[in-house]
């Protein structure tokens, strides 16, 4: 009897990716038919190294960008080499090459940042002018709007590379996000967390996102790993990355939460010496109808709010 042919999963090479897609795949070998232990045959994990992934000692902002985690990617997907694309979503840029969509997000995964520190147990509570890593310029502008004393030290690499610079005692403390730490099996290691609310985190953050053509957005195998409420909570994140025109040069933090009908967002946007912050949070009640779309227009509207206020002052200086 036939059956659709295999779809090919596309995935950065890092353990992190190579877990979370993994999650992936079985959930869409599920969805094509395969019964356990046939995931490779409806479903091949095809492992892509990624220019963000080979060039480790410098900022994404200083190389080119978000894009250089997805770029060989999406060129395997465009040229037909794979089928999909299994993405952390806060790792997408706001646009995508033309031809190409985000078809599907299952259920997100626990948003917040974590703080790991062998020296004390929150942010609040490290020594005067003690060492944070993190390679991300939202985390460094957060963590010196409350502890400006701070010194950020530039900590890229893999969830093991920052533990074992960590242990090493490059760093102080780190700042890493749960959700990865949680697909590794690790989510145990944090010794508590930023607050959302306070310090939301990256737009997208801890979703996972499938990246398909733009013909084969309507896939039936779609529908069965599709999560409404993250989806919906999700679109209105990456509306207000798209209002600010988000990039690895400004500091932005979205956080969207469905409750029942009414959905609630929270936008800012700092200065990358966090002495300045701008903020903007409002909600409204979906219809059912069209949800994703009024999401949408919630995050532009409140990005645009933002960006109207910080101007200039938000992006980083060449």
């Amino acid at each position: 009897m036939s059956r659709q042919p295999p779809i090919r999963i596309g995935a950065r090479g890092s353990k992190l990716s190579l877990a979370q897609s993994g999650l992936m795949q079985a959930r869409i070998a599920a969805a094509l038919g395969a019964s356990p232990g046939e995931e490779e045959a409806f479903a091949p994990l095809i492992p892509i190294v990624t220019t963000g992934d080979r060039v480790q000692d410098r900022r994404l902002m200083e190389i080119g960008g978000k894009g250089l985690f997805t770029k060989e990617i999406e060129e395997a997907l465009l040229d037909g080499r794979i089928d999909c694309a299994i993405h952390s979503l806060k790792d997408m840029p706001a646009e995508l090459p033309p031809g190409l969509v985000l078809a599907a997000t299952p259920e997100r995964e626990d948003p917040r940042d974590a703080f790991i520190s062998p020296v004390c147990q929150r942010l609040e509570d490290l020594p005067h002018g003690a060492r944070l890593g993190t390679a991300s310029l939202r985390r460094q502008a957060q963590a010196l709007r409350l502890r400006p004393d701070l010194q950020i030290v530039m900590l890229r690499g893999n969830v093991d590379t920052r533990l074992a610079k960590l242990e090493r005692g490059e760093a102080d403390a780190i700042l890493l996000a749960q959700s990865g730490l949680n697909r590794l099996g690790l989510g145990h290691l944090p010794q508590s967390w930023l607050d959302p609310v306070e310090c939301p985190p990256a737009p997208g953050q801890g979703a996972l996102v499938i990246e398909t053509r733009a013909a084969d957005v309507d896939a039936a195998w779609l529908d069965a790993v599709r999560c409404r409420p993250t989806t919906i909570c999700v679109a209105a994140e990456r509306g207000a990355l798209f209002a600010l025109e988000g990039s690895c040069r400004t500091a932005i933090g979205a956080h969207a939460v469905l409750d029942g009908q009414t959905l609630s967002m929270i936008v800012e946007a700092l200065t990358p010496d966090g002495s300045r912050r701008f903020r903007r949070e409002a909600g409204i009640t979906l219809d059912g109808r069209d949800d994703v779309t009024a999401a949408r227009a919630l995050g532009l509207e409140l990005g645009a709010q933002v960006r109207a206020e910080g101007g200039d002052a938000l992006v980083l200086p060449d």
